[in-house]
């Protein structure tokens, strides 16, 4: 019915060189993803989250000029 005798060169192979490999890059990046973040990760995230306060600050400072300028524009919208 089935020869095993061809399917057993490709396994052995697979077995010998791919899933030594495979298992090697696999848990290395599972130690990379459970350290954190690099240092030029968090440097960015620092970057972000400055901008994002300096936007807020903005938003609120045209939300006060709005509402001296035209105190019903929130219903408008």
């Amino acid at each position: 019915m089935f020869d095993f005798d061809l399917l057993m060169p490709p396994i052995v192979i697979f077995m010998i060189f791919v899933a030594p490999l495979w298992l090697i890059l696999h848990y290395r990046s599972k130690k990379q993803v459970s350290q954190g973040l690099s240092e030029h990760e968090h440097r960015q995230l620092n970057e972000l989250a400055n901008k994002a306060e300096k936007m807020a600050e903005r938003i609120h400072t045209l939300e006060t000029l709005l509402d001296q300028e035209s105190p019903q524009w929130r219903n408008k919208v």
